[in-house]
């Protein structure tokens, strides 16, 4: 029998600016979708990361660093022609080998900006990429800002301001003419479009800086992002989607307030959690105060909110293996939120250092695992696995370090043998779009959804180490088909749908088996 159709009101709406609207745009390479870079893919200025790097490494001099500081407060008050900044910027970089710039870009880019990008506008660049949309990051910023983004973001098109390179790969200290910028912007974009047989007409631009209203102007489909003043106005004249987020950045006030206090609520419930410890003489009593509570917390503190599908396989077989894929440091936040009490992990050996995941680890037995070193791994999990004899589930992420949103990296085989040796089944947790309220590296919450799917536990009971292998494979194919085909309507996923035929649902608990030397039972 097949499945009605969704209804209406389930549809997401197509309301200008959103996913829903390019989703339902014409397909082709005939459409474009031109971004810009800072303040619209990026939240702040991605030439702030750059000098701050070359301050901290002292590449700066002080006379250098003024006159720098005087353009920018000069273009700033409109005493000053951008063209007069950006080559000033450029004159600094004379002599140096054009691919040590480039290099010097990406790993920035790597260190301090790709958290930047608003996870929104990253999504709106991958919905034109799938109608076949010519996506192209039109910026002002040179090509060592601006590469990099497009590579991470896969757009295949850049138009930006490019160094002038000499014949032995140096830097002359100029810039290629004519400098994009405002209207040169637009005429440059125009050029682009004819070359590549794209309509305008049909096209789309995002942008915020009021400097691009030339280029507004040109296309069909004009998207002003966090506008500045000059925009947002003649937006609001013509009816332009005004585009506003602050999923990225500082957050301001409020947000840097909500992350203090988020910290500042582990004292008190850590007293809570060895108070009620000491008053029952009771370690794992006091653990579970603190694993229930301070995570939600945290979340809640922040204003971050979990759309989970799939609750029920929670609680189905306790105590399990609990599997997740790692995006940030905060999703261990809401997995723990999730798993609540009687759980213990496994984390990367680097992070036993860690002045807060290290004593929080070792009061939760954690095992904290050498990825390099096999036998050394192997022995620092011989605890975990026998503290899941005694009744704890274990939380860990197999990928074992954090990966972009979209992906899904190799698994690791730890946490799989652990479930073959204590008969525990393994419970998949696909975590969408923790990347909108954290980026992979950063230290702050924002508030915002993020969509989970628990699906329900599978039975280990059966798998042999050699058919280990095709065992992950399958558990990690529930990832990939997830991740790739998320239902739409905020309600998720349908969790008994996703495991795959060849998992059984686990029934109940098994016997123990061999250790994790496969050899028989280990102690």
């Amino acid at each position: 029998m097949s499945a009605s159709p969704r209804r209406a009101a389930d549809r997401p709406l197509r309301l200008p600016g959103s996913v829903a609207e390019v989703d339902a745009s014409p397909v082709g390479p005939k459409v474009g979708a031109f971004f810009d870079l800072d303040g619209t893919l990026v939240a702040g200025f991605t030439v702030a990361a750059i000098t701050r790097d070359r301050l901290r490494r002292r590449e700066v001099g002080a006379g250098e660093f003024l006159h720098m500081l005087q353009l920018a407060v000069e273009y700033r008050l409109g005493r000053n022609q951008f063209e007069n900044v950006i080559e000033g910027a450029v004159r600094s970089a004379k002599g140096r080998l054009a691919e040590d710039v480039e290099e010097e870009g990406e790993r920035i880019f790597r260190q301090s900006i790709a958290d930047l990008i608003y996870p929104e506008m990253r999504d709106l660049v991958r919905a034109h990429q799938r109608r076949g949309h010519t996506v192209v990051l039109s910026s002002s910023a040179l090509s060592m800002q601006a590469e990099p983004v497009a590579r991470y973001l896969g757009i295949d098109h850049v138009v930006c301001n490019r160094f002038v390179v000499d014949e032995a790969g140096m830097l002359t200290g100029e810039i290629e003419r004519p400098v994009v910028w405002g209207t040169s912007k637009a005429t440059s974009v125009q050029r682009f479009a004819a070359s590549h047989g794209v309509d305008l007409r049909l096209s789309y631009f995002y942008a915020d800086g009021d400097e691009d209203l030339a280029l507004m102007h040109l296309v069909g489909n004009p998207r002003p992002v966090n506008p500045g003043p000059a925009l947002a106005k003649v937006a609001e004249r013509r009816g332009w989607p005004i585009l506003r987020f602050s999923s990225r950045g500082s957050g301001g006030p409020l947000d840097r307030v909500r992350n203090l206090a988020a910290i500042g609520s582990l004292g008190p419930i850590a007293t809570g959690a060895l108070s009620l410890a000491v008053l029952t003489w009771n370690k794992r009593t006091g653990l579970n105060f603190l694993t229930r509570t301070w995570p939600e917390t945290v979340l809640a503190l922040n204003g971050v909110k979990l759309n989970v599908a799939g609750a029920e396989n929670l609680t189905a077989q306790r105590p399990a293996v609990f599997l997740f894929n790692h995006r940030n440091n905060f999703d261990i936040f809401m997995v723990a939120a999730l798993v609540k009490d009687n759980w213990t992990g496994i984390a990367k050996k680097e992070l036993e250092t860690n002045p807060l995941v290290g004593p929080l680890g070792k009061l939760l037995d954690a095992a904290f695992i050498d990825r390099a070193d096999t036998a050394a791994a192997v022995a620092a999990l011989k605890p975990v696995e026998e503290a899941a004899r005694k009744g704890l589930s274990i939380v860990v992420a197999p990928e074992g370090t954090r990966l972009d949103t979209q992906s899904v990296g190799p698994f690791k085989k730890g946490a799989f043998r652990i479930a073959m040796a204590t008969g525990l089944p393994v419970v998949p947790i696909v975590i969408r779009n923790s990347d909108s309220v954290a980026g992979r590296n950063s230290t702050t919450l924002h508030p915002g959804t993020v969509d989970i799917a628990v699906l329900p536990p599978v039975s280990t009971a059966g798998w042999t180490l050699q058919d280990l292998r095709e065992r992950i494979g399958q558990i990690r194919s529930c990832y990939v088909d997830l991740l790739a085909d998320w239902p739409r309507g905020g309600s998720g996923p349908p969790p008994q749908a996703a495991r795959p035929a060849a998992l059984p649902q686990a029934a109940g608990p098994a016997a123990p088996r061999a250790g994790l030397d496969g050899q028989g039972p280990s102690s």
